[in-house]
Formats: structure tokens, sequence, C-alpha cells
């Protein structure tokens, strides 16, 4: 049997490929309620004819569909260099996790912009600079890769998540036909590794956030 073959029946075995596009996105910030009151939005909304009674319940599958890029984080370990009798060695010492970007599409009621600036505002009093207690202002993260089945195959969970970087979002008359995305950098305190099982647990729970 020749090496593609092997290939071939390996991947088979294996359940099949992962595909990049194949990911969900979950989580509720601590800013969000279950019922939108923004008095702004809601004007936005009838004022543009997309008014429904639907758009004053914050859905939390909303954050999910809307994400248009994520990525599972990385993790490098740091290390000292060691004067040995012969030569240096590396002497690890701790971890360092990546930062997670996440991209989102932006509707015309400008959703994920605005949830976003709350979140900022609920980290850092923008009017008096005063900063807020950070469990108050955190929110575990759930970044899922999926099959064609939709089910969670593998995932992280961020914890204790915030933004530390919302991006400008440009404007031009030479993007007529563009649209427009917002990316977000994350931080947290660690990520964990977790199985289809406890993905799914972890993504119920933080569905259930905005209800508590």
């Amino acid at each position: 049997m020749s090496n593609i073959d092997n290939l071939k029946s390996l991947i088979s075995k294996k359940g099949g490929l992962a595909k990049k596009n194949r990911f969900n996105v979950i989580f509720t910030p601590p800013s969000q309620s279950l019922f939108n009151l923004n008095p702004e939005q809601i004007f936005s909304s009838a004022i543009s004819g997309n008014f429904s009674v639907k758009n004053l319940i914050n859905d939390p599958r909303d954050i999910s569909l809307l994400c248009s890029g994520a990525s599972l984080p990385g993790r490098q370990i740091s290390t000292l260099d060691y004067q040995a009798e012969k030569q240096t060695i590396k002497i690890p010492y701790t971890v360092i996790d990546e930062e997670v970007t996440l991209k989102f599409l932006i509707t015309n009621d400008y959703y994920i912009k605005t949830m976003m600036d709350s979140w900022v505002g609920s980290i850092i009093d923008l009017e008096t600079y005063k900063v807020k207690y950070k469990e108050d202002a955190v929110t575990d993260i759930i970044i899922q890769q999926i099959d064609e089945q939709n089910t969670p195959i593998y995932g992280v969970k961020l914890i204790n998540a915030f933004p530390t970087t919302i991006s400008a979002i440009d404007l031009g008359n030479e993007n007529e036909n563009s649209i427009q995305e917002l990316s977000v950098t994350m931080s947290y305190d660690k990520y964990v590794p977790e199985g289809p099982l406890s993905s799914t647990a972890s993504a119920i729970r933080s569905a259930l956030d905005i209800f508590g």
C-alpha cells in the first residue's frame, strides 16, 4: 500500500480533517443583560425599519454567528539559561499564553461595537478613569473547533477574559462594497483545553450567564 493510501486510511479512521471555518465562539459579556434596553439602539433600529421585538432580547448565539474569525491560543514555555559543567542548558520556569484576537461582522445597528464599548466602560469609568474590580469585568470565553455536524471536537476556555484592544473602524469612499469588521484582542488569566463533553457543558453555562 502506498504512503498516500496510508494517509487516506489514517484520516478516515480519525474522522476526517478539521476545517478552519468550522468553529464557535461563545461568551456573555459581564455588562450584558437579558433585555436590550438601550434607547439609542432601539431608536436606530426603528428609523432604519429593522426594529423587531426580538431586538429587545439579547441572544448569546448572536455573538457566535457574527464572529468571523478566531484562534485557538498558543502557549510558550519561558526558560532560563543554566551553565552546566560542559554546556548551557535551558531550565523551564513559567508559561506565557498568547492573547487572542476575535473578528466580528458589524451589522447596521452596530451591535458588536456597542457591546464592546459597554464592556470597556464596565472595566474603566471613562469619565473618572477609575478602574473597576477585575472580577466584575471579566468573563470566560469558549472557543470550539466543530465538525460538519456542528459537534465540538476540541475547545479551549479562556479564564477571566476581557478586551484590551478594540480596533479602529476604517471608513472611506473607496470601500463601497466592503463589509465592516471589528477586531478585539482579549487578555485572560489562562486557558484550559477542553474535550467535546466539557466544552459543550462550558458553552451551556456561558449561555445561561445572561440570565444570571
